[in-house]
Formats: structure tokens, C-alpha cells, sequence
């Protein structure tokens, strides 16, 4: 006794900070490298403001710009639509000029788009000063990938796991301040929020200055330019892959309809929903990733995440028609459920996206992944919107069964992708 307490009484203050740092590392709670940590603040920087700024961005064109409805909705769609043309081509160059260099760019962009929203006054204006903030936006996360992919090292599917903990808490706190700009519901109050969107891009830049350049990576000679939208296996995981992530959507979108509209649970119950779906993410989504190696392994992991998703939805089905009490356990039940399944799809997904993609093309594939998740959540509100909102509990078993056909279907894709390239199961 005496021992232990002498050395813990001559241990010097960086003796134990480095056992603190040591043990958060440990527990997936630290990133080990500098430039992983960068990454992870300027993700956190920008995620807070965009988060923000989307919450608030219909009300901001209805009340400041005075833009109907109709007029809102489709400059909105509009730019989802075409900012997903962009991702292909930008992460082709910046797999041959370098992706910091491209991703601060895209940031510089972004930070002049959003803040010439605040000088439009007429429908076009809000479609330009949008569209162009999507197409910055979609070429970054095309820019972002070999970052994620080269900084990452061996522990690639742990990093990206630990960004989108990130992310989702970043975005929480993003959603707050958008409800307080709701709440306050002035001009000024919604014009603070767009100009705070467009800082926290330069925020995430001057982050990011301070990233190690990457060199680009050598290419074989006899491959053709354009390779990731000829890979046939790749672009059949991204078509599954987009279905798949429609479950995103569905605690945020579908849920709180069917609560509003479909049962006796408190309205309060929508926001709750949400914080378990948070919490579970932000405290889970490292754990779960740290088995997910290898194209069979992350196959598995999404097959089972689309029978999570079938069972989710299926119990939060069976909420329309009893108490309100009973209702909120039931849907509580069901959120978890089909978190776990989105733990299981996101630690896969985001496995298979890198793992699937040559090093020297990250930029190019991740333009592709890009378009297909853009495209998942173009699609999203319709179909969610007609199937669980409209059509009641069949509508909630067919989507869940799409997401079981879906992740039955994945480990058949891997497979055909392994004929046609290298992939080491054992490899980090």
C-alpha cells in the first residue's frame, strides 16, 4: 500500500497527463495522431454551423426574404439536385493536386456563398447563394475522403466512426441554437445564424491550415480517367449503400410525423426520440466499429443492420391506436432497435466505402459515395412520407423489408467487388 501510494505522490503532472491521454486513447475517447484531431475539430466546427443553418434556412427564406412556400421548396431541391454533380470531378483533383488544399477551397466557398445569402432578396438570389453553398459543400466531402482515408491509417473504420460520434453531438448542439433563433423569430436573430454558418467555415479552415500536405498518390498508367463511375461492384454498394441510409431519415423525418399524426404520445416524446438516437451514437458508434475489418466482416454487419431496421420498424408501428404511455415505451423500444441497426450499417458503410476504393482514386470514389448518399436523402422524404406517414403500418413493414432486401444483398456485391480487386479481409 505504502508502495503504490509513493509512487502516485512522486508521479509528475505530465507523468499524469500522459497516463489521462494514454487511457482516453484507450477507451476511443482521444484521437491518437494531431492531424486526427483537426480533422475531428474542423468536422465539429463546420457540422455545428451546418446543422444550424439547415434547421433554419426554410423559415429564414419564408420570414427574411419573403419567399413563399413553393418558391422555398424548390430552390432547396434545386440545389440538393445539383450539388451532387460536383463530387466526382473535384475528388478527382484532389487525388492529383492534394485534398487539403481542394477541401480549404471548398470551405473559402462556402463561407463567400453563405454569407452572400444574406444580401438576397429575390427567389434566384436564394437559388444561386444556395446551389453554390451545396456544390462547395458536396466537392469537400469528395476532398474530405483521402483525408479521412490517409490520416486514418491502419484504423480507418475507428476514425470515421469517432467523426460521426462527433458530427451527431456536433449537430445537436447545432440544432439547439437553431431553436433558439426560432424561438427569438426576428430578422436579426435568423441573419446572426446564417453569418455564424458562414465564420464556422472559416473556422474549420484555419483548422485545417494547419494539416500536413499529402502528396498525391501515383496512379497506374493504363487506367482511364473517370475509373470509380466504370466500377460497376462500387457503384452497385453505393446503390445499396443509399437505400440503406434512407434509415437515417427515418427517426428524423418519419418519426415525428407519425408521432404528430398517428398516435396519443406526447409531442415532447419527438424530441426524446431524437436524444436516444444521439446519445446511443455518440457513446456506441466507436465500440461497434472496432470488429467491423474486412469487405465479409462490414457485409455481415449490414445485413444484420437491415433486420435491426425491419424489427425498429415494425415495433414503432405497432404505436398508433394504444395510450400515449404505452405508445412512448413502444417507440423508445423501437428507436433502439433501430439505432443498433444504424450502428451496425454506418460502421459497414463506412468500412466498405474506403476499403472498396483504390488509395490513389479516394477523392473520385468518395464523389460517388457522395452522390449516392446525396440522392438517398433527395429521396427520403417522399418515399418515407408515402409509406410510413400515409399508408400506416404496411408502409412501415414494406420500407423495412427494402432495408432487409438491401443488406441481404450486400455481402453478394463484396463478393463480385473481390473478383474484380484485391481485398484483404485481415488488412486494417
Amino acid at each position: 500500500m505504502s508502495q503504490a501510494c509513493t509512487r502516485s505522490t512522486d508521479s509528475t503532472p505530465r507523468e499524469i497527463g500522459d497516463a489521462k491521454r494514454s487511457w482516453l486513447i484507450r477507451r476511443g475517447l482521444l484521437l491518437e495522431s494531431g492531424p486526427q484531431r483537426k480533422l475531428a475539430l474542423a468536422g465539429f466546427v463546420n457540422q455545428f454551423g451546418t446543422a444550424a443553418f439547415l434547421a433554419t434556412v426554410p423559415l429564414y427564406a419564408l420570414r427574411v426574404i419573403h419567399l413563399s412556400i413553393g418558391q422555398v421548396g424548390l430552390g432547396l431541391g434545386t440545389a440538393a439536385v445539383v450539388g451532387l454533380i460536383a463530387g466526382i470531378p473535384v475528388g478527382h483533383l484532389a487525388d492529383r493536386r492534394g485534398p487539403r488544399e481542394i477541401f480549404l477551397v471548398t470551405l473559402l466557398v462556402q463561407a463567400l456563398s453563405m454569407t452572400s445569402l444574406l444580401f438576397a432578396h429575390s427567389f434566384w438570389a436564394f437559388v444561386l447563394a444556395v446551389t453554390v453553398t451545396d456544390l462547395a459543400g458536396s466537392s469537400g466531402g469528395a476532398a474530405r475522403g483521402p483525408m479521412i482515408r490517409r490520416f486514418g491509417g491502419d484504423e480507418v473504420p475507428k476514425f470515421r466512426s469517432y467523426l460521426r460520434s462527433v458530427a451527431m453531438l456536433a449537430g445537436t448542439f447545432g440544432a439547439m441554437a437553431a431553436g433558439a433563433a426560432v424561438q427569438i423569430d426576428t430578422d436579426t436573430a435568423y441573419r446572426v445564424l446564417i453569418l455564424g454558418n458562414a465564420l464556422t467555415f472559416l473556422g474549420s479552415a484555419a483548422v485545417l491550415v494547419g494539416l500536413p500536405k499529402l502528396a498525391p498518390l501515383p496512379s497506374p498508367r493504363e487506367e482511364g480517367r473517370w475509373i470509380a463511375i466504370k466500377d460497376r461492384p462500387y457503384v452497385m454498394f453505393v446503390v445499396l449503400d443509399g437505400i440503406m441510409w434512407i434509415q437515417s431519415e427515418v427517426l428524423s423525418y418519419a418519426l415525428p410525423l407519425w408521432i404528430v399524426l398517428h398516435t396519443d404520445a406526447p409531442r415532447w416524446f419527438v424530441g426524446l426520440a431524437i436524444a436516444v438516437n444521439t446519445v446511443m451514437v455518440v457513446l456506441l458508434q466507436i465500440r461497434t466499429s472496432r470488429g467491423i475489418k474486412g469487405g465479409t466482416v462490414a457485409g455481415r454487419a449490414i445485413r444484420r443492420a437491415g433486420l435491426a431496421f425491419l424489427i425498429g420498424m415494425a415495433v414503432i408501428a405497432m404505436a398508433s391506436g394504444v395510450p400515449g404511455w404505452v405508445a412512448v415505451t413502444i417507440m423508445i423500444v423501437g428507436v433502439a432497435i433501430h439505432t443498433v441497426g444504424s450502428l451496425w450499417h454506418a460502421a459497414g458503410s463506412l468500412e466498405l466505402r474506403f476499403r472498396l476504393a483504390p488509395a490513389h482514386a479516394q477523392g473520385q470514389y468518395s464523389g460517388v459515395f457522395g452522390m449516392g448518399m446525396g440522392l438517398c436523402y433527395v429521396v427520403a422524404p417522399s418515399l418515407l412520407g408515402l409509406l410510413c406517414v400515409a399508408w400506416g403500418t404496411p408502409g412501415w413493414l414494406l420500407m423495412g423489408g427494402i432495408f432487409v432486401a438491401s443488406g441481404v444483398a450486400m455481402p453478394y456485391v463484396i463478393q463480385w467487388a473481390g473478383r474484380s480487386r484485391e481485398l484483404a479481409d485481415s488488412a486494417g
